[in-house]
């Protein structure tokens, strides 16, 4: 089995000073070789908002040849995901979705340098009416045999009685196609374990869960909610979880979103480090850190857990 660990992003001004020299500052050209020389595959966001144009995806292609075994895992566009999928509009969203495979996925993968498409539902995507069918026939559409495809749900009504796994007839259905469920670590959705493809996708989130649903509170020194950082002691468990699925997965591709800051990057060292990964170091300068104990008092109940987003 293969792991591979990165963050969800490389271009933020705040890493500057954490990660990203000062020398660098004003030479964003330059961090994504800085990045590459410390981790061998990203996820990219960028594309959920805007499909990439040619211009765009052929520069991700020569700058990742410099840095031979780098992989690119890429957000379908949420023109599918949030828009069409969302509106029960199945050939749409299909056509759209062949369309980012043939202009982003393919060649990329025809360089090597392709991990997985994530496809982040909407949270509004619930399981209802014909939407299993919306599902099914945007990944039929797919090359889902070539590439591989990951789906991660956001609401609630995918889960079975348990609330605690995605529903039987679903999970058969991605098997089906090799097809994983994304493992998400966040506020806004149990951690799930049925693996239904022969590749896995893991997400890192962090646990803000007093300001997941809501805006940070005056004087409150983070800066968004994905402005959080994991103890080791919150890392170890999901060590034996990927060892468990190393008979059965080829491979596991880790993505920590939590980017406030650079905790992204300490946290994929510290779990670089539990999985007994080599991996080039640096120290990471935090400030202004909060624990989730803190974070914890300041949310009076766990109501926050239980909504759909």
């Amino acid at each position: 089995m293969s792991i591979s660990v990165g963050c969800s992003g490389w271009s933020y001004d705040d890493w500057v000073g954490k990660f990203y020299p000062m020398d660098l500052a004003k030479k964003k050209g330059e961090w994504f070789s800085f990045y590459a020389g410390y981790f061998d595959s990203v996820e990219i966001n960028s594309t959920f908002y805007r499909p990439p144009n040619d211009f765009m995806v052929n520069s991700w292609i020569m700058k990742a040849k410099a840095h031979p075994g780098f992989e690119y895992s890429v957000k379908m566009p949420k023109l599918v995901t949030h828009e069409s999928m969302v509106k029960g509009e199945a050939l749409s969203a299909s056509e759209q979705a062949i369309s980012f495979e043939r202009s982003c996925v393919k060649p990329l993968a025809r360089e090597g340098m392709m991990g997985s498409v994530l496809l982040q539902l909407s949270p509004y995507f619930k399981n209802e009416g014909k939407s299993q069918k919306t599902l099914e026939s945007v990944l039929d559409a797919l090359d889902h045999g070539e590439i591989d495809y990951s789906v991660e749900f956001r609401h609630r009504s995918w889960l079975d009685e348990s609330n605690r796994e995605i529903v039987n007839d679903v999970a058969e259905l991605l098997e089906e196609r090799n097809v994983a469920i994304v493992l998400v670590d966040s506020p806004g959705f149990p951690i799930t374990h049925r693996e239904t493809a022969d590749h896995s996708y893991v997400r890192f989130h962090g646990r803000n869960y007093d300001i997941w649903y809501t805006d940070e509170s005056e004087g409150d020194q983070r800066i968004n909610r994905y402005d959080y950082l994991y103890t080791k002691e919150q890392l170890e468990p999901w060590v034996l979880r990927i060892r468990e699925a190393e008979k059965d997965i080829m491979k596991v591709r880790v993505f920590f979103n939590n980017h406030g800051r650079s905790k992204a990057v300490r946290n994929a060292f510290d779990m670089m480090d539990l999985l007994h990964i080599e991996h080039k170091s640096k120290e990471i300068r935090l400030q202004d850190q909060r624990t989730l104990n803190e974070s914890l008092a300041s949310c009076k109940d766990n109501r926050c857990q239980n909504a759909c987003f």
